[in-house]
């Protein structure tokens, strides 16, 4: 007899339970903000927003199906199973967050605050919620299939995210490594670190160097099967070279980088909590993940 789905609500700690948690008391953060020119009021309304979301969202897993809720900063303990619809409450960057702990589970992101997030990834409201888990499961499930990027140490170490994977300098020391790109000879280069992104990423910190560097390289849209990447602030000297700088992967393809540096690190969506060591001699690959995000409504 097959397990009934199991919806995993994802959500994250509110600012107001951040601030209680530092100051110990409502009236002691109050004061804090004021002396801030921000208001108390402001914030709370945000948290009882979010848990009037998260309590929406519940009431509306069907009765026969299993129910269970993880915080952010516990989702690399998190063990999500096949069965599981993963219903993202709160931000655009709280999909990518748990994406990289997923394996081809369908997803559907709520915006717990409409007119402030940006609604990217979490397209659907709270009273979404009610119709979109029913139809969630099943192979036939309708769902945008959002490409993923995966980097891959020569030890067998796994990095898999949304957004983009960057590969550099732990703090503000020079990344010195050899990089091999698709149909380019290899070339030793001396720069702030390597950024390989998907269409999902492309609107955020890729795009930012993508400006930066006046590029005409073609960014991919989120469901498209390529990757672009780009080297920031690559430097020029007798034993360095800036003329592999920025390409695009395509499936089948991979950006082999060898580490000449003490330590580099490489990781994904911006947690460098959650970071692969690279250390002199390591090499690590990335390419085109073979699991995708499955957003579903």
């Amino acid at each position: 007899m097959s397990l009934a789905p199991r919806a995993v609500l994802v959500h994250r700690t509110t600012e107001y339970e951040e601030l209680l948690a530092r100051h110990g008391t409502h009236g002691q953060a109050a004061f804090q903000l004021a002396a801030r020119g921000r208001s108390m009021a402001e914030v709370r309304e945000r948290h009882e927003r979010n848990r009037r979301a998260l309590a929406e969202v519940s009431a509306a897993v069907p009765l026969r199906w299993r129910q269970a809720r993880v915080e952010r900063a516990d989702l690399d303990r998190f063990l999500f199973g096949p069965e599981d619809v993963v219903v993202v409450v709160g931000q655009d960057g709280l999909v990518a967050n748990a994406a990289k702990y997923l394996s081809g589970q369908p997803v559907v992101g709520i915006d717990d605050d409409p007119g402030r997030n940006p609604g990217v990834l979490v397209r659907n409201r709270p009273g979404d919620a009610r119709r979109l888990l029913p139809s969630a499961t099943g192979a036939r499930t309708a769902a945008d299939e959002l490409t993923m990027v995966e980097a891959v140490t020569d030890d067998a170490q796994r990095l898999l995210a949304l957004n983009e994977i960057y590969i550099g300098p732990p703090g503000h020391q020079t990344a010195r490594y050899v990089l091999r790109a698709p149909a380019a000879p290899p070339e030793a280069q001396a720069s702030s670190g390597v950024l390989v992104g998907t269409g999902t990423g492309a609107t955020g910190w890729l795009r930012s160097l993508w400006h930066q560097r006046g590029s005409t390289l073609p960014l991919p849209a989120p469901s498209d099967p390529r990757l672009a990447w780009t080297v920031r602030e690559a430097w020029p000297s007798p034993v360095t070279g800036t003329a592999c700088v920025e390409g695009l992967l395509a499936e089948g393809d991979a950006l082999d980088l060898v580490v000449e540096s003490d330590r580099l690190v490489a990781f994904g969506d911006g947690i460098e909590s959650d970071a692969l060591e690279l250390t002199w001699g390591r090499s690590v690959r990335v390419g085109i993940a073979e699991t995708v995000l499955r957003l579903v409504g």
